[in-house]
């Protein structure tokens, strides 16, 4: 089996050829994997910006595959069935978060491609109860970015959901999927990028937004809410001060650099920071079947297994449109 590991944060992934193929255990689906999406999230492990991932850690969890084996207790009838990974890969299903609808915050969470063996490889393992069923509007490529991108984007959009005027700060994968979420449901959106990033903004204005620009600008009217995709924490405040009153402001990444400190006038008359994290087999559900009625279109770079740390270059240095994804078949 074919698999691209991380010896040790901070180092290009290795090209594994030797490596056994996985066996499920009690509960758990043997998945060979067609294609999996290249997340920003892969980029803060990869580079330590996260602490402790699994030692010689396989990467990857926006993972599309059909089922090749079952472990005990799921039916054989699952094989050939044609599932997605998310980042959320295990709850403990006890805590209080667990019992309340909120596994996403689970004390116990293991994460795909974290904690967990992910999808850079030809096979991967995973929870069955944490795979979902891929809808047939998509292919593989087209569908591996809904699974972290997507899931996010529609988590954070679900908190600003009722806002008229939304801004999307970083216009990369999560956003290009957000967008299409936000214009179905008649929203006007405002895109911002890095600072004479002409690329990327006309990509925002093509995929729907009315006006596009740098980060540092103000829009040529207030925002009612903000999504911020980039981990930035600079554009925090920028996003404040973007917004109209009683606006909410929604940090979306797992990592984000420091957040400057910042007048309180920014935050006053009612608005709300806030952030997102990971998700919840619910939004899953909820999501997927909203991509396909849309339905969502993405927009894909693809790359051979063995291309990862090209993949994870291009994504560092913003040279993608929309989201990368490895094709492993």
């Amino acid at each position: 089996m074919r698999a691209m590991v991380l010896d040790e944060p901070g180092r290009p992934l290795r090209l594994d050829l030797d490596r056994v193929r996985p066996e499920p255990g009690a509960g758990e689906l043997l998945i060979r994997v067609h294609a999996c999406g290249v997340c920003r999230t892969d980029l803060h492990v990869v580079d330590g910006e996260l602490p402790d991932p699994r030692a010689a850690l396989i990467p990857g969890h926006e993972i599309v595959g059909t089922v090749a084996a079952v472990g005990y207790g799921i039916p054989e009838t699952r094989v050939g069935e044609r599932v997605g990974v998310p980042w959320l890969g295990w709850t403990c299903g006890e805590c209080a978060f667990c019992r309340s609808g909120r596994e996403n915050l689970c004390d116990r969470a293991r994460f795909t491609g974290y904690q967990l063996n992910g999808g850079y490889a030809d096979y991967a393992v995973a929870d069955a109860a944490f795979c979902f069923p891929i809808p047939a509007e998509f292919s593989d490529e087209e569908a591996a970015p809904l699974l972290c991108a997507g899931l996010i984007g529609y988590r954070a959009w679900h908190m600003v959901r009722e806002a008229s005027r939304l801004g999307l700060y970083g216009f990369g994968a999560a956003a290009h999927i957000a967008i299409q979420v936000a214009d179905f449901h008649q929203q006007t959106v405002y895109a911002f990028t890095r600072p004479g990033d002409t690329t990327g903004q006309a990509f925002a204005r093509a995929m729907g937004a009315v006006w596009a620009g740098d980060s540092d600008q103000s829009p040529p009217e207030p925002l009612d809410a903000a999504i911020i995709f980039a981990p930035v924490g600079a554009l925090v405040p920028a996003a404040l001060a973007a917004t109209n009153k009683g606006a909410t402001v929604v940090c979306a990444g797992i990592h984000m650099s420091d957040i400057p400190s910042f007048a309180y006038r920014l935050l006053w008359q009612e608005r709300t920071l806030r952030s997102v994290a990971n998700l919840t087999r619910r939004d899953g559900e909820a999501f997927l079947d909203l991509a396909g009625r849309i339905p969502v279109r993405t927009r894909v770079t693809t790359y051979e297994l063995a291309r990862a740390n090209d993949a994870l270059d291009d994504l560092r240095d913003g040279r993608l449109e929309g989201a990368a994804v490895l094709r492993t078949s």
